[in-house]
């Protein structure tokens, strides 16, 4: 069976900015609080800059425009916000190979933790952490690319469907993307829960024990991988992993997000 500690050996992993590190250990501090997040966000002005600017999208649906970052925490709230400063920094700390399209990977990926942030709601599970999990879902690919670029063809090859993409990476590497990003977030210390899910995504049912984050995800990477909008749940997620779940799918089916609505890319660079 193959090692993925062997496999990362063999690849110089990403760097955390470090004010990502530092929102990292507030995961894990229950007494993290508004100022601590909003001081650790605030020493790196790139980084607020590009927040001020998520927080005026679309994607945030915000009736009048927030101009301090004290306003987008009031308004937003603390988890939401950094939840985002997270993922702006981690994609910061990924590059991309020249096969992959960089803003249409970051939507795919925002998309991803959008469906999650919706689907938990519904299990009843933290959303934020679930936006935050799905978000970081594919970056497991890039590591892929990281070992040899050259995997990236056959696993992006079209037409691909849904969740197939985990088994073609488990074909070329060894790991689905999933298995990969959960030992990279578990040396950056991400909370257990986190790391568990993302371990899980790509085969809920069959992790001990059971991870509900881990099946919220693999339910929204199906969802992001369909190419119609909108998609016909009762025959894209599995039975057992939605009775696990016990989710209403008629209910979902009827208020299912438009894909577009989830993702906004205007802090990413081309």
């Amino acid at each position: 069976m193959p090692d993925i500690a062997q496999f990362l050996h063999l690849i110089k992993l990403p760097v955390m900015p470090e004010a990502g590190c530092a929102l990292i250990c507030t995961l894990n501090d229950e007494n993290a609080d508004i100022p601590m997040v909003r001081n650790i966000i605030a020493k790196d002005p790139a980084l607020t800059t590009m927040l001020l600017r998520m927080a005026n999208s679309a994607l945030f649906g915000l009736s009048r425009k927030v101009d301090t970052l004290d306003s987008a925490i009031n308004i937003v709230g603390m988890s939401h916000i950094r939840a985002r400063a997270l993922s702006i920094c981690m994609s910061n700390a990924f590059s991309l190979p020249p096969s992959l399209n960089r803003l249409a990977f970051w939507r795919d990926s925002m998309v991803c933790a959008g469906y999650s942030q919706w689907l938990a709601q519904s299990a009843g599970i933290d959303h934020q952490q679930a936006w935050l999990t799905g978000m970081m879902l594919r970056l497991g690919e890039l590591i892929i690319a990281k070992h040899n670029p050259a995997m990236i063809d056959p696993i992006e090859k079209k037409p691909c469907q849904p969740g197939e993409r985990w088994s073609r990476e488990l074909d070329v590497a060894g790991f689905d993307e999933g298995q990969i990003m959960a030992e990279v977030a578990n040396r950056w210390d991400f909370p257990d829960a986190v790391v568990q899910a993302l371990s899980a995504s790509a085969h809920p049912l069959s992790e001990k024990p059971f991870s509900s984050l881990g099946a919220v995800i693999h339910l929204a990477a199906l969802l992001t991988d369909c190419d119609m909008y909108p998609a016909d749940l009762e025959k894209l997620f599995p039975t057992d992993v939605v009775q696990r779940l016990s989710l209403n799918l008629t209910e979902l089916q009827e208020r299912q997000p438009d894909p577009e609505s989830l993702s906004d890319t205007s802090m990413m660079s081309a």
